[in-house]
């Protein structure tokens, strides 16, 4: 096979940031990341899966055309732009968890807006009362699909078990001054062992909370 990439990550097991705990990934839930052509037979290493990539993923999947190269690019561009990051698929987030992360030699600004986005959604998660993070991930994903991160799947507001029927509804700022919060409460959180404080975050904070959720 030679063409665009896929890769999926379904049935993990994850420490989950905002509280410590181990948790078990939704049944239903299916982390992303895509790619633009890959050569047959060619090698590719250091991709990431994130809840950044599968954002982009689902965005990609719905652009017109679906996940062309040219939609690929847009979309991973586009998340990667959001989240203050110059190359999404390739950025290694650090693990807010572990000490001193922050500081490590050779750690750039992107790997740690790349850390403190996903330790902000852990941190909603763990406010909303979800039992597993990666539903939030889910919900975030349905969010980013119609390239504006406002609550809504097209016309129809998301549930934040990450389906369309039943359960509590994702909030309209869910995915921009509510995650600016929610990093803003982590980074001052006992389980920020990273060394990074709100003002290392403080450019993306402010983004997402000025942003008007367009992708």
């Amino acid at each position: 096979y030679g063409g665009p990439m896929m890769l999926q990550v379904t049935g993990g097991r994850f420490t989950d940031e905002a509280t410590g705990t181990t948790m078990n990934m939704g049944a239903s839930d299916v982390m992303t990341a895509v790619m633009t052509s890959v050569a047959s037979g060619a090698q590719v290493s250091g991709i990431c899966i994130t809840a950044l990539t599968s954002m982009a993923q689902t965005r990609a999947a719905a652009m017109s055309g679906g996940m062309t190269d040219a939609n690929i690019t847009a979309a991973n561009t586009a998340v990667g732009n959001y989240f203050m990051m110059s190359n999404l698929l390739t950025t290694q987030p650090i693990d807010m968890t572990r000490a001193g992360s922050g500081s490590a030699i050779g750690v750039t600004q992107d790997q740690m807006n790349h850390g403190a986005a996903i330790a902000a959604m852990s941190q909603s998660a763990t406010r909303l009362g979800m039992t597993t993070s990666s539903a939030f991930v889910t919900s975030m994903m349905n969010d980013a699909s119609d390239g504006t991160m406002n609550g809504m799947m097209g016309s129809t507001q998301i549930s934040m078990g990450g389906g369309m029927m039943g359960g509590s509804m994702m909030g309209s700022h869910s995915g921009t001054s509510d995650l600016a919060t929610d990093m803003t409460n982590f980074m001052g959180s006992a389980m920020n062992h990273s060394g990074l404080t709100s003002a290392n975050m403080n450019a993306l904070i402010q983004k997402l909370a000025s942003s008007n959720g367009t992708l």
